[in-house]
C-alpha cells in the first residue's frame, strides 16, 4: 500500500470515529462523566484499599461500591439541601413587587433621566426610563417566566434515571477496575507504542484527578466564603447560601466567572432587600457585598488557583492564561472551562512521543520538575 492511500485510509477512519463518537454522544458523555467520577473518587478507593484488619483486607469491588454510595450520598444531600432553597428564592424572586423596585430607584432614575433630558436625548425618545425598568422586571421576574423555566427542567429530568443508572453502572466499573479504559484504549495502539501510551495514560489520569479534586475544592471553598461574607454584612443566610452557590459553580470558568459571580450575587442580594433605604442601607450594603467578594477573590487567586491550576497541571500561569482564551476563541465558555483538561492531555501525549523537539521540552519542563521531586 502506498502511502498516499495510508494517509487516505488514515483520514477516513478518524473521520469515521468522529461521526460514531458524534451519533452515540449520549453515551460519549455518560462515559466522560464517569470518568471524572472515577478521578475523584479514586483516592477514596485507595483509602479503603489500605484498611486491614490483620490479614484481612477489603475487596476492591466493595471499596468502589462504597466509594459511588457514597459520591452519590453527596450529591443527594447536596440537591436535597440547595434545590428547596434556590425554589424559595425563585418564589421570592417571581412575588418582587416591580413598584417597590421602581420607588427604591426612584432617586437615581429621577437624576438619569434628568441628565438625558440636559443632553437633549429626551425628545428622541419620550418613554419613561422608570417604566421601561418596570416593563423589563416584570419580565425577567414574573411567575409565568420561572414556571416555564422549571417545566423545561422537568422535562430534562425526564431522563435523570436512565443517565444515575448509566454513570452509576460505568462509574463502578471504572472504580473496581482502574485500568479498564486504559486497557481499552491500548488495545488500539501499535504494540511497539503500548508501553509509551500506557506510561502517558497514567500521567493523565494522575494530573486529571488531582484537577478535578482541586475544582471540587475551590467551588466548595468559595461557596463557604462567600455564605459567610455575605451573612456578616446582613444579607440574609439564606440569601447568602444561593449567592454562594451562584459565585462558587461561575468561578469554575477561569478569569469571566468570577466577575460574572460578583456582578450577578451583588444584583440579587439588592433586589432581595429592596425594601430597604437606598442610601442608608441598600447603598452601603451593596459596597459591603463587593468588599466580600474581591476579598473572596484574593483568597481565591493567592491559595486556591496557585494549588489547582499550576501545581495540579505542572503548567506556567502564563501558559494557561493563554490556554484559556485559545478555548474560549474556539468555544466560548465551554471551550475555557475544558481548555486545561485538553491541554493537560496534549502536553503528556506531546512530552511521551515529540520530546525531540526543544519548543516540547520547553512547555514539559515544569512536569520534568515535578516528577524529579516527586
Amino acid at each position: 500500500m502506498s502511502k498516499t492511500a495510508r494517509y487516505i485510509f488514515i483520514i477516513l477512519g478518524v473521520v469515521l470515529l468522529g461521526y460514531i463518537l458524534w451519533y452515540f454522544k449520549s453515551i460519549v458523555a455518560y462515559i466522560l462523566i464517569s470518568m471524572v467520577l472515577s478521578l475523584i473518587g479514586k483516592p477514596v478507593v485507595d483509602m479503603l484499599l489500605k484498611f486491614r484488619i490483620r490479614h484481612f483486607r477489603l475487596p476492591r469491588w466493595f471499596c468502589a461500591l462504597t466509594t459511588l454510595i457514597l459520591l452519590w450520598v453527596i450529591f443527594y444531600t447536596f440537591f436535597r439541601v440547595f434545590i428547596p432553597v434556590i425554589a424559595k428564592e425563585a418564589n421570592d424572586l417571581s412575588g418582587l413587587k416591580v413598584q417597590t423596585l421602581t420607588d427604591a430607584l426612584d432617586p437615581i432614575i429621577t437624576r438619569i433621566e434628568s441628565f438625558i433630558d440636559e443632553l437633549r436625548i429626551g425628545s428622541i425618545n419620550s418613554i419613561s426610563l422608570s417604566e421601561t425598568i418596570a416593563e423589563k422586571v416584570s419580565a425577567v421576574f414574573n411567575i409565568s417566566t420561572i414556571s416555564n423555566l422549571f417545566s423545561s427542567i422537568a422535562g430534562i429530568l425526564g431522563n435523570i434515571f436512565i443517565a444515575v443508572f448509566a454513570i452509576s453502572f460505568i462509574t463502578f466499573f471504572f472504580l473496581k477496575d482502574e485500568n479498564m479504559f486504559t486497557n481499552a484504549i491500548l488495545l488500539l495502539v501499535p504494540e511497539k507504542h503500548t508501553k509509551a501510551f500506557q506510561h502517558a495514560l497514567d500521567s493523565i489520569k494522575h494530573l486529571l484527578m488531582r484537577y478535578f479534586v482541586g475544582i471540587l475544592a475551590q467551588i466548595t471553598g468559595i461557596i463557604t466564603l462567600v455564605t459567610l461574607g455575605l451573612t456578616i454584612v446582613g444579607v440574609g443566610f439564606r440569601h447568602s447560601l444561593v449567592i454562594g452557590l451562584l459565585a462558587g459553580f461561575l468561578n469554575v470558568i477561569p478569569y469571566l466567572g468570577p466577575w460574572l459571580g460578583a456582578i450577578f450575587g451583588t444584583i440579587l442580594g439588592m433586589i432581595v432587600n429592596i425594601e430597604k433605604d437606598f442610601y442608608s442601607e441598600l447603598l452601603p450594603m451593596a459596597g459591603y457585598m463587593i468588599l466580600v467578594f474581591v476579598i473572596v477573590q484574593v483568597i481565591d487567586n493567592v491559595v486556591f488557583q496557585p494549588v489547582i491550576f499550576s501545581s495540579s497541571v505542572n503548567a506556567h500561569p502564563l501558559e494557561i492564561f493563554l490556554v484559556i482564551m485559545v478555548g474560549a476563541s474556539l468555544a466560548g465558555i465551554i471551550g475555557m472551562i475544558l481548555a486545561i483538561p485538553t491541554y493537560t492531555v496534549l502536553r503528556v501525549f506531546a512530552k511521551e512521543f515529540f520530546n525531540q523537539f526543544r519548543v516540547v521540552k520547553q512547555l514539559t519542563r515544569r512536569m520534568d520538575q515535578k516528577s524529579r521531586n516527586d
